[in-house]
Order: structure tokens, then sequence, then C-alpha cells
């Protein structure tokens, strides 16, 4: 999409890009890297807090949603690094490199939903084999 960055456009009722920090959180990662450019604002703004939208949606429908979405994001961390162009995944990670030091780390692209939570799985493989080759 020219307007919209693909990760928010919507499956069902949520973005696709909230449905993949919500797989994040349901494996117990906290912190989360969010490698992004600048036409891509509205991600950024979709995890802000908006207290006057907060109030108007207040005693409607979308209030569980909301609920459910400040519930996960009120136990990680998001952080965002801005990618000056799109130079493909690895270029990605290497942006991402001073948050993530010499820590494992889990790569999921904003686009893409997994199902089950393979998140939770991959991390679960790691720590008895200590490798993620399955």
């Amino acid at each position: 999409s020219k307007a919209v960055p693909k990760e928010m456009l919507p499956v069902v009722d949520k973005p696709v890009i909230q449905c993949v920090v919500e797989e994040i959180a349901a494996s117990g990662i906290k912190d989360i890297i969010i490698v992004s450019n600048g036409q891509k604002r509205s991600i950024e703004d979709h995890f802000d807090r908006f207290p006057e939208l907060e109030n108007t949606i207040k005693n409607s429908e979308k209030e569980k949603d909301l609920k459910r979405l400040n519930e996960v994001l009120d136990n990680v961390t998001i952080h965002y690094v801005r990618q000056k162009e799109p130079r493909g995944l690895g270029d990605a990670i290497y942006h991402a490199r001073k948050h993530i030091g010499n820590e494992p780390f889990i790569v999921l692209l904003g686009d893409v939903i997994t199902w089950p939570n393979c998140s939770k799985e991959l991390i679960s493989h790691y720590r008895e084999k200590e490798s993620i080759i399955c």
C-alpha cells in the first residue's frame, strides 16, 4: 500500500503488526525492537497512548480491544530503530545490533502472522538444546 504501511493493514479487527507484537509478548519476550523507516510513523503512533481516544472509546464496543492492547503494552517495552533506506533483512538486524548485543534474539516480520505461537516454541527449543536448529 502506498498510503498505509502493510504492517498496519487489518486482519479482522487489528493491524498485522499488533498480532506480531501480541505473539512476541505471549512468548515472554519483554523487549521488542521495531526497525522501520520514516514513512511508517503510524506504527509508532499505534502503540502510543492517546488519552483523548481512550476517553472517546470508553464504554463502547472498542474499549475491550483497547484494554487488551494496553495489557500487552504494559508488559513489553518497544524500541524503535530507523533504517534510512530499505536494504534487506540483514541490514535491519544490523541497525538493531546495539540493542541486541550478544543476546539470543528472534526476528519476526511486521507483516507475517504465525499460528500457533511459533516464537514461544522456538524459545523453548533453544532453552532445551541451546540451539535453534530443529
